[in-house]
């Protein structure tokens, strides 16, 4: 049975640059953002579209190597290189950027990219759970819609911020109804196909068409479950896929996995449903008290203690029937790479169940020997 809707999200980016294209010649300004821990509901309540920019593919990492160090992490390499061969359609429509603070590489690129665009950048505060760091992260929000005044033009309302904060709720809790047909030991399509489907949270220009086309995808994953068809062998190992983001041109990891007979049913990763899992309070007073209370959550390696990542892996394992992790670092990302340690141990004590760490960049070069790791880990599983 084919998934009409499927189509939709597969061509997606072209899709995302026509829109673009003809919101630009209505004036509208796009921000162009890197990470989850940029506000969207923000940037579209100050009347701009955000779009995530490219940084997932090996192409342009040589030229940033020009100016970058080699032994730095593949997805700086690759986003400063994007914008420095002006090969990333989005960078071009892109009138400026909101950059973050997760690592001390993408602060110190971020310098460099300010050279190209207009950039305002976001200091996270590092120990979420500190009494001061919800009070500085207010501030660092107020700073972001004062930017977004001075690029726009236009002066950021309460009633807008509210629409906005419902508007991305809504689409957060259907993503989360796409992911629930993946527990109780389902697995509607495969984690390839998923990918193409979370990948569009970060480029979609009309949030009203976009949910839309959300709620027509969930009524065939519904039929697909009716029927009683599944994306894989009932007795392929269902694997949860966490670490640092994947895209298009970085997914090998878990097309790897699939090509060798498992199914990747969740990513924790900032692909997946570390984007999704929380909402913004629509009952709060102060709306950017509320973004605030929900951004500063988000359990991202950079922030320590990072408990939150473990109840969410936690979660994760419980509700859809776990029986293997897969902990992907991208070379030279540090805080995951030494919180992949973290991981194992938490895994090993309360679930008992093994993890796969791999470290890579995106380079083929390693292919074959990944291959042969992840044969012997899903064989593990099934033995």
């Amino acid at each position: 049975m084919k998934l009409k809707s499927l189509a939709y999200f597969k061509n997606f980016g072209e899709r995302c640059l026509t829109d673009l294209d003809a919101e630009k010649e209505k004036g509208t300004k796009v921000a162009g953002i890197y990470c989850l821990f940029a506000p969207t509901e923000l940037i579209r309540a100050a009347g701009a579209i955000p779009v995530g920019l490219c940084g997932k593919t090996h192409e342009p990492i040589n030229k940033a190597e020009e100016t970058l160090p080699a032994n730095l992490c593949p997805l700086i390499k690759s986003s400063y290189g994007y914008a420095v061969t002006e090969t990333c359609p989005f960078f071009a429509f892109s009138d400026f950027i909101i950059g973050e603070t997760t690592c001390d590489g993408k602060k110190k690129m971020f310098e460099l990219l300010s050279r190209i665009k207009p950039l305002h950048l976001m200091h996270l505060p590092y120990a979420p759970e500190e009494e001061h760091a919800l009070r500085y992260w207010l501030k660092e929000i107020m700073k972001i819609r004062d930017f977004l005044a001075s690029q726009t033009g236009n002066t950021v309302e309460s009633g807008e911020l509210k629409r906005q904060i419902k508007l991305h709720n809504e689409m957060r809790r259907l993503f989360q109804q796409i992911m629930a047909f993946y527990k109780d030991g389902g697995a509607p399509i495969s984690g390839m196909d998923m990918l193409s489907v979370f990948a569009s949270k970060g480029f979609y220009v009309d949030p009203i068409f976009h949910i839309h086309n959300l709620r027509s995808f969930i009524q065939e994953l519904e039929d697909l479950k009716n029927a009683g068809l599944s994306a894989c062998d009932a007795k392929a190992p269902r694997i949860l896929l966490t670490g640092t983001p994947i895209g298009k041109g970085s997914e090998k990891v878990l097309r790897l996995i699939e090509e060798c007979r498992g199914i990747v049913v969740c990513m924790e990763n900032c692909t997946g449903i570390k984007s999704i899992y929380s909402l913004v309070d629509e009952d709060e007073n102060d709306p950017y008290m509320a973004i605030a209370r929900r951004y500063i959550q988000l359990p991202c390696s950079c922030m320590t203690p990072n408990q939150g990542r473990f109840e969410l892996l936690g979660r994760m394992i419980e509700e859809f029937n776990i029986q293997g992790v897969v902990d992907l670092t991208w070379h030279c990302c540090h805080t995951y790479n030494v919180e992949s340690y973290l991981i194992k141990e938490f895994l090993e004590k309360k679930y008992q169940i093994p993890l796969l760490h791999i470290e890579t960049d995106y380079s083929t070069s390693d292919k074959g020997q990944l291959k042969t790791r992840i044969e012997a880990f899903l064989e593990m599983i099934r033995s």
